[in-house]
């Protein structure tokens, strides 16, 4: 990018002070400053403090900008990409001057990923305009990433009028000719008028000119024809020519002469400070800016401002302060006393003005104004003006000319002092961040407390300025700037422009005596051009969008015309700014002054992107059109610039407002630019292309020679516009585009470019240089130094180190670029060396170092240096170019020369021949000669990459016709490893490609491989299959192995033209095939003398070739055939299955083996036995019931026959025979076994169990399964009997074992009579002793010492859970062995335990089986055919039982029991009633005694003879189905439920007659073990009293507490004990307590129950309701009576002894019958009856006490409970 001069190098028509210059204070500094600037007007005097028109110090600012603060920007006030303020794209413009539109882009998503491509895309077309605009893709939209509360920047003034070239020249020399007549005593206050006209002496002086001079129009009488040109068209022409010959001798001709005497030594001073002639010469190069302050470019006043104001008042008379022209002010300035130069109104020539009343503009006017002053706002204000009234305010200003330059020399110097622009020139103009002296920068860092770089306008030096030696702590005027000294040598006359004093003898011509009034130095006179924009104020953005608003609203609002539809002016567009923008700019006679933010260093501001290290996280950070990555894209040459350049490499941003204008110029180094609208108005662009340069260039100078006079480098300067209509009518193309809210706009190498702003907006640009850009470059760098002026990076340390920074990975396309551009440095480097080694040795006759190796004394100093020196180091001090390659350096002055100027240039006092020669001076050389041409050759070598290939491939075509494959192959391969487009590559590679394909398809029939031949025995195959027919693929196939294709493939090479190996070998397989084929005709026609291996070689040969020849068919048929048979002689004695057969079968006949065939039929044959037999086997298989010996048969017709089957069948039939044989012999062995007579040899039940689990799987069982299954029912119906007695009749059979496990367990504790003794009562150890401590026993507790752990309640545990005390006894007790709620105790509750209260009943969850039932159940076993796993602890829980009852029969004696040992018989009972066995004789006499010594109940207790559970059934299934449908009648239930209901009908029937059966094995069970002589206790022998209480729910009270309640629950008794009525057994017991039947002595009588029947003496009463003439009564009668051996005997007896065998079957089928899914249950049936009954009826306490009076007996309702658990537990 391209920077703009600033304040500090403001010119002469950019003046800094005018009546519509920006004089208040900038927003965001504050008033900070307003005394200062008061007071310094209140006395009238200069400040000598630099201040600028702002009255704000803009080197030492009051606080760092980093540390400001300002309200933020509201993005959505402005125009932004994908907004609803973002402003539409207009079809077409009427531009002004008729200029045409720039291309317009809008690249797609896929385009748009890569910036570079897409430039070179673009580049052919966009570049003959010189500009073109991008609109992105909609998708990418950049956040704006600034924080606009931080961001602050400083402006510069434009005076629109100023910047125009000739405006500016016009102006310029108005200024001047005022000054000369005023110095001379004559005041020019205005232009003279001419035909009621003022007259423009500036355009007088060019047509004069122009018609070579005032002499020869005089002579030739051309002054009404300059009249004409002039605009005048008076019809007396006379007075014309005389009015104008007359201004132009008055006015004109004395300035002129002035000058011709005047500028010759003015030039020669501007001439001294450049260092060389003002034109460029061949080499010469801008160097450092001059520090001598110009006369009327840097001075507070404008000349334009003064030529303007007056040719204003010519017009319409003086104006005001506030009919200034346009301006930014918002302050008034100080007062400062006023000037006397300016136009005087004159009337020469006989003519009068019109404006006789003129009056000076140094006077105010009243008049009415014509420019335009917007209102003074005050920016960042809470108070808002309105849109529409601006404010116009008095001014606060003086006179208007009051005009004083407020930059006197001495501030400028002081100015100059502290940012270093009096160092050295590097430091001022140079770009690079990285490249800026540490001296300086911490001299800048101190003078600018702000962020660096925050208001540094980094701008082209001017020419280089060589200043007089001069004190700088001296004033301005205080000594002569010619011969720098003091008043010592004569007066000193001091300019009233530029403040430098002269001594009168200096002078050119000379000064005699001091003048009395205002003085101009000839340099301010004659004018040296200079000019530059003032430094502006100091905004952050919402405060500058404010001003600019304001700003443009006030100024066109009273210049639109007024629209009847809007009822208002009609809104402003673009084309009226545009066209308002380029008559501001041509006008001389209005002023507009606006404000622009330029070249502002994203580094310190902050670029408008995202960057990876402020937004890592953002996409847009890594974007490629993000402007911080694209000028290090790796494509782009600017990566290998080893530092960063401010606005190159890192971008600049912009804030305009509207007018702002950028003026002609072309990029640095004629690089692209890219320019990024973030948001805001549009900016309007003009662009020229590159190939009207020239043109362009011919056409400024011959405009405005004079500015090009004193600044030849006018175009570097950026502060110059030429109108698009001036530059087309000199043949220069001009085009235009705008530039809207997140657009690019890229303008191309050379192309002058310029525009201006519609508006606020926000802009940031930044450079980049794709490889084209390369020849630009250097004629960039080229041209810097012919004008001499310092560029931006080194073109030549850019080229090397590309070449050498990428040396491992150079590429072509890298080296197609780098290498002519290497060329031409390497050709000029190597000129420059010989050239100034022939200037050193032309005197110098001593060996050279730099050329004679052998040892010697040269008088110049020569080293190798390749290292990074600072740049000062290696910049030449005259062209300002860097020598980076060569430098010659000065030991005295230690100014660094480049080998062009070295020697030449005089950089010491030490003469040119010794300069020459090396003395005190030191040349370096970075790369010696060799590595220059080593690098060089390097990349040049690569870069022809690409050509050598070519040039091989054409040599390789021309040395023959036809070119070797494996040649042309590799130079394919090598032209394939080339990455670059290669012209010649697509044909050689479509040429070998063709070849390959050749050689490929030649080599099928050359090259024998086995894996070849593998691959194509199926193509063999295939095509004998005609049956089956052959797909297309096989089909194409054979039509590629044909033999005419291989001599088709021989013409083809003939014809394509190649040579290769394969040709030769393709010709002699062609031979062999011939041969071949006559080989097999001839062994076709005599096939039967040939055996099998010679036809197997003749083919094998025939398929070495790999095609198809008929022959070689027909001897593979044949071959097929002899292999086919045999395989079937060999197979006939081989074990084959059906498939084999099947395949072999179908192999034949695919061979055509005829049917006669002797193998053929013998298989054919075989395969029908085999089908046969696989269906008898599979129908076998699937049957319901398998037939073992039909499958025996089948399977030993497969061995004997050979048939052929199918393997899976033959398993099938073997594993279902394995399986029937193995179950056999291990039923075998069981029933062997269980014969055994020692019991504990018979085979355990869980063996048994497992065995019959394994045959259930079988579909047939063998024989001895039902045998065994007999058995397992008998022993099963052991266990049962088991079941029962512990009460676990419905249980599964394996709960027995678990069961009684537990009974050992609780037993254990109970029957405990080694530490479990009897004790007196004993608190439990969590509660404190109670009142009755005396009559207790506290004792300690220890859990290691059984002895020692204290168990309480029947359970004989320890302690646990909620206990509870009986108050008889005070036992305490579990609350869960006695079904006690812990809810439902009180703490005052008394108890009385069942132990003490035989009618408390004590919660059973089972019945307890008598000690001599369980003994009798264990003499069963011995005769069980399987030894039951229950014996062990069967023996264990009798043993236990025994022991305990031996223990305790002495205390059961009747007659030696006292009262003193009912404690001993309520302990012993305690534990009796624990126990989960029935010790009843021991119970009934515990009991009787301790109702006899401690009565509690009024009655005895009635005498036990079975101990029931407690719990209640649940309900059955029939019962929930009926509950749930709320019915009592299963025949009401819904239509869908009876068909369940029936079903559960009849298993309760058939419960009935298995509870029957049960009923009367029970029975006859109970009378095989009755002792001979005694009998149970009779039921009614005990009377039929009732009890006291009837339920659980009832505690009889005690003789001491009849109505007290006790702490545990209402409980229900289940219990035998309860439900039946007892009688009082008098005062005591004696031994024949059990009395028989029909005996005499007291005591109670029992007499038999008809429960208590045998089966078969029920049958004979006909108790049973069984009908025995029907076969179903027979077979219940029968089911009944097999039960016991009597039962069976009994059965014999009534139906004959063979009944057993003819009822068998009968009764299997009758049993399956009962419950079809209730076999097993049916079988338990017998075993739960007795339960059942026990239950009883808890809500109706009357009906319990009626069943207590009557005899239990077998009921309806009994069957109905057995058949509702069966159905109960069938759900579970």
């Amino acid at each position: 990018m391209v920077s703009t001069p600033s304040a500090s190098h403001s010119g002469g028509v950019g003046g800094t002070s005018s009546a519509n210059a920006s004089s208040r204070a900038s927003p965001a500094v504050g008033s900070a400053n307003a005394a200062n600037h008061a007071s310094s007007a209140a006395n009238g005097s200069k400040s000598k403090t630099q201040v600028n028109s702002n009255g704000y110090h803009p080197t030492n600012p009051q606080m760092p900008l980093s540390a400001m603060r300002s309200a933020p920007l509201d993005l959505r006030s402005v125009e932004r990409r994908g907004q609803a303020t973002a402003s539409r794209e207009p079809t077409k413009r009427n531009r002004p001057y008729g200029l045409e539109e720039a291309p317009t882009y809008r690249p797609t998503e896929d385009e748009w990923k890569d910036p570079f491509e897409y430039v070179r895309k673009i580049t052919p077309e966009a570049r003959g305009y010189g500009i073109c605009k991008i609109i992105p893709p909609d998708s990418w939209n950049p956040d704006f990433a600034i924080d606009t509360t931080k961001f602050h920047f400083r402006t510069r003034k434009q005076e629109l009028n100023s910047v125009e070239g000739s405006t500016r020249a016009n102006l310029s020399y108005l200024d001047a000719l005022a000054k000369f007549h005023k110095q001379q005593g004559t005041n020019l206050n205005r232009l003279p008028y001419v035909d009621k006209k003022p007259l423009d002496l500036y355009r007088l002086k060019k047509a004069v000119e122009s018609r070579g001079g005032f002499e020869k129009v005089c002579k030739m009488k051309k002054w009404a024809e300059i009249g004409r040109d002039l605009g005048y068209s008076g019809k007396i022409m006379s007075s014309l020519s005389t009015s104008l010959k007359n201004s132009y001798d008055r006015w004109l001709t004395p300035y002129e002469n002035y000058l011709r005497q005047a500028k010759p030594g003015v030039y020669q001073q501007l001439e001294h400070e450049y260092g060389g002639p003002l034109t460029p010469s061949p080499a010469p190069s801008p160097i450092k800016r001059s520090t001598v302050n110009t006369p009327s470019s840097l001075r507070a006043e404008s000349p334009a401002r003064h030529a303007s104001d007056a040719l204003q008042a010519t017009l319409n008379g003086p104006k005001q302060d506030n009919d200034r022209d346009i301006t930014m002010a918002e302050a008034p300035p100080a007062h400062s006393k006023p000037v006397s130069g300016g136009f005087t109104a004159i009337n020469l020539g006989g003519f009068t003005a019109v404006n006789s009343g003129f009056t000076s503009v140094n006077r105010p006017n009243p008049t009415d104004p014509k420019g335009f002053t917007p209102p003074p706002k005050h920016h960042g204000s809470p108070l808002p003006s309105a849109k529409n009234t601006p404010d116009f305010r008095p001014s606060a200003l003086g006179p208007a000319t009051a005009l004083k330059r407020q930059l006197s020399s001495d501030s400028l110097d002081s100015s100059k002092k502290e940012l270093g622009t009096d160092q050295d020139d590097s430091e001022s103009g140079s770009r690079r961040s990285k490249r800026l002296k540490k001296a300086n920068a911490a001299r800048h860092l101190e003078t600018v407390p702000t962020v660096a770089g925050s208001h540094m306008s980094v701008f082209r030096p001017s020419a280089p300025r060589i200043p007089a030696p001069r004190d700088e702590s001296s004033s301005p005027g205080e000594k002569c700037e010619t011969c720098g000294k003091g008043d010592d040598a004569g007066f000193i006359a001091v300019c009233e422009s530029c403040d430098h004093g002269y001594h009168g003898a200096c002078l050119d011509p000379p000064l005699k005596n001091k003048p009395d009034a205002e003085w101009n130095c000839p340099r301010c006179l004659v004018g040296d051009g200079q000019f530059g924009f003032e430094e502006g104020g100091l905004y952050s953005l919402k405060q500058f969008q404010e001003k600019a608003a304001d700003f443009k609203q006030g100024y066109f609002e009273n210049r639109m015309p007024f629209d009847p539809v809007l009822n208002c002016s009609r809104p402003v567009t673009e084309d009226d700014v545009e066209r308002e923008f380029w008559r501001l700019v041509t006008s001389i006679e209005e002023t507009v002054e606006v404000e622009y933010g330029a070249d502002i260093h994203c580094t310190t501001h902050g670029s408008g992107f995202p960057t990876a290290e402020r937004h890592p996280c953002n996409p847009y950070s890594s974007d490629p059109w993000n402007l911080n990555i694209m000028p290090l894209h790796p494509e782009s040459l600017f990566r290998h610039i080893k530092s960063d350049i401010s606005g190159m490499t890192v971008p600049w941003v912009y804030v305009g407002m509207i007018f702002s204008t950028f003026c002609w110029h072309n990029e640095d180094h004629f690089a692209y630019s890219i320019n990024y609208q973030h948001f805001g108005a549009t900016k309007t662009w003009y662009g020229i292309p590159a190939d009207d340069t020239e043109k362009f260039e011919n056409a400024m100078r011959e405009a405005v020679p004079e500015l090009f006079e004193t600044q030849p480098d006018l175009l570097f300067q950026l502060v110059t516009l030429l109108t698009p209509e001036h530059l087309k009518k000199a043949g220069v193309r001009v085009y235009a585009v705008d530039q809207r809210a997140g657009q690019l706009v890229i303008t191309f190498p050379q192309a002058y470019h310029a525009g201006f702003n519609h508006g606020f907006n926000f802009n940031e640009a930044v450079n980049f240089a794709p490889c084209d850009w390369e020849p630009y470059g250097l004629a960039g760098v080229e041209r810097l130094q012919q004008f001499r002026r310092q560029p931006c990076f080194s073109h030549d340390e850019l080229l090397w180190t590309a070449a050498e920074g990428t040396s491992s990975m150079l590429t072509i396309q890298t080296a197609k670029w780098l290498a002519p551009a290497l060329e031409k440095i390497h050709k000029r480097e190597f000129e420059q060396r010989e050239e100034f080694v022939a200037k050193h040795r032309e005197d110098n006759h001593n060996p050279c170092a730099l050329t004679d190796k052998s040892s010697g004394t040269c008088s110049l100093d020569f080293e190798v240096l390749d290292e990074d020196v600072p740049e000062e180091e290696y910049q030449c001090a005259y062209c300002k170019c860097y020598a980076y390659l060569s430098r010659f350096k000065c030991v005295r002055s230690g100014k660094v020369l480049c080998l062009q100027h070295a020697g030449h240039h005089a950089c010491c006092e030490i003469p040119e021949p010794e300069r020459f020669a090396g003395f005190d001076h030191i040349l370096y050389y970075r790369k010696t000669n060799d590595q220059l041409d080593e690098t060089h050759r390097k990349v040049a070598d690569k870069a022809r990459m690409p050509e050598a290939w070519e040039e091989k491939f054409e040599k390789l075509l021309d040395e023959g016709s036809k070119p070797a494959l494996k040649s042309l192959r590799n130079l394919l391969n090598e032209g394939e490893r080339i990455p670059y487009d290669l012209p010649s590559l697509p044909d050689l590679r479509e040429f070998v490609e063709r070849c390959n394909e050749w050689v490929e398809e030649a080599t099928n029939y050359t090259v024998r491989k086995q894996q070849n031949r593998r691959k194509n025995d199926k193509v063999w195959q295939s095509g004998l299959r005609k049956s089956i027919g052959i797909s297309s693929q096989e089909q194409r196939e054979r039509e590629l192995r044909r033999v005419d294709n291989i001599y088709r493939l021989i013409d083809d090479a003939e014809r394509i033209g190649f040579d290769c190996p394969e040709i030769q070998q393709l010709q002699e397989r062609a031979n062999a095939i011939r041969n071949f084929q006559k080989n097999a005709k001839e062994a076709l026609a005599r096939i039967h003398r040939h055996s099998q291996e010679s036809i197997e070689e003749l083919i094998e040969e025939g398929r070495g070739f790999n095609i198809d020849i008929p022959e070689l068919d027909k001897l593979s048929e044949i071959l097929e055939q002899m292999k086919w048979n045999a395989k079937a002689r060999t197979s006939r004695s081989n074990f084959l299955t059906l498939k084999d057969v099947r395949e072999l079968l179908e192999e034949g006949h695919r061979l055509e083996i005829p049917p006669y065939n002797d193998n053929m039929k013998y298989f054919s044959d075989k395969y029908q036995a085999g089908q046969q037999w696989e269906a008898k086997a599979r129908e076998l298989i699937n049957a319901e019931i398998v037939h073992y010996p039909q499958l025996e048969a089948l399977s030993s017709q497969v061995q004997n026959n050979s048939l052929p089957v199918t393997a899976d069948t033959l398993a099938a039939v073997d594993q279902i025979l394995h399986k029937q044989r193995e179950a056999h012999r291990q039923i075998i062995d069981l029933t062997e076994r269980s014969k055994n007579p020692d019991y504990k040899q018979r085979p355990k039940y869980t063996e048994v169990v497992e065995i019959m689990k394994k045959l259930e799987d079988l579909n047939s069982k063998p024989t001895g399964t039902l045998d065994l299954e007999k058995e397992q029912r008998r022993h099963e119906d052991w266990m049962r009997k088991g079941k029962k007695l512990f009460g676990k009749t419905n249980a599964p059979l394996h709960i027995l074992k678990s069961h009684m496990d537990y009974v050992l367990e609780r037993n254990l504790a109970c029957f405990n009579i080694r530490n479990d003794t009897p004790r007196l009562p004993a608190e439990p150890a969590s509660r404190a002793a109670s009142e009755e401590g005396d009559a207790k026993v506290s004792r300690s507790w220890d859990v290691d010492d059984p002895t020692l752990v204290e168990v309480f309640c029947i359970c004989r545990r320890i302690e646990a859970g909620m206990m509870i005390e009986c108050e008889l006894c005070h036992e305490w007790y579990h609350g869960k062995c006695l079904k006690i709620a812990r809810g439902k105790v009180k703490e005052d509750d008394k108890y009385t335990c069942p132990i003490c209260d035989w009618r408390v009943k004590i919660p059973r969850d089972a019945a307890r089986p008598k000690l001599e039932e369980l003994i009798a159940w264990q003499e069963e076993i011995p005769h069980l055919p399987f030894q039951p796993e229950e014996e062990e602890v069967l023996k264990k829980i009798i043993d236990n039982a025994q022991e305990f009852r031996n223990h305790i029969s002495a205390f059961c004696n009747p007659v030696l029991a006292t009262p003193s040992e009912a404690d001993t018989q309520r302990f012993y009972l305690r534990k009796i009633e624990g126990a989960e066995i029935l010790l009843s004789m021991e119970t009934n006499f515990f009991r009787q005694e301790l109702h006899k010594w401690s009565p509690v109940a009024p009655e005895p207790p009635p005498v036990l003879d079975v101990s029931k559970s407690t719990r209640k059934p649940r309900p059955t299934k029939l019962q929930k189905m009926l509950a749930q449908y709320g019915v009592d009648d299963p025949d009401d239930l819904p239509e869908n439920m009876k068909s369940k209901a029936n079903s559960l009908k009849r298993k309760a029937m058939n419960a009935e007659a298995a509870a029957a059966a049960a009923a009367a094995a029970a029975a006859s069970s109970s009378t095989s073990l009755a002792h001979p002589n005694t009998t149970s206790p009779s039921y009614h022998s005990f009377g039929t009293g009732n009890h006291p209480f009837s339920s659980r729910g009832s505690q009889p009270s005690t003789p001491s507490l009849t109505s007290t309640s006790h702490a545990h629950p209402p409980q229900r008794s289940n219990s035998a004990s309860s439900g039946r009525p007892g009688s009082s057994l008098g005062t005591g017991l004696h031994p024949d307590f059990f009395m028989a039947a029909g005996s005499n002595g007291p005591g109670p009588r029992l007499t038999a129950s008809d429960l208590l029947l045998t089966p078969e003496e029920r049958l004979s009463r006909g108790q049973d309701d069984i009908n025995l003439n029907t076969a179903a009564g027979k077979a219940k009668a029968l089911e009944l009576l097999r039960q016991t051996e009597t039962g069976r005997k009994r059965a014999e007896e009534m139906f004959g002894p063979d009944v057993w065998n003819h009822s068998r079957d009968a009764t299997f089928s009758s049993r399956s019958n009962i419950g079809q899914n209730q076999q097993e249950d049916d079988k338990d049936v017998d075993r739960m009856f007795l339960d059942l009954t026990n239950a009883d009826d808890e809500d109706d306490s009357k009906k319990e006490r009626q069943r207590e009076k009557e005899r239990v007996s077998v009921t309806a309702d009994s069957f109905e409970a057995e058949r509702n658990t069966m159905d109960m537990e069938d759900s579970d």
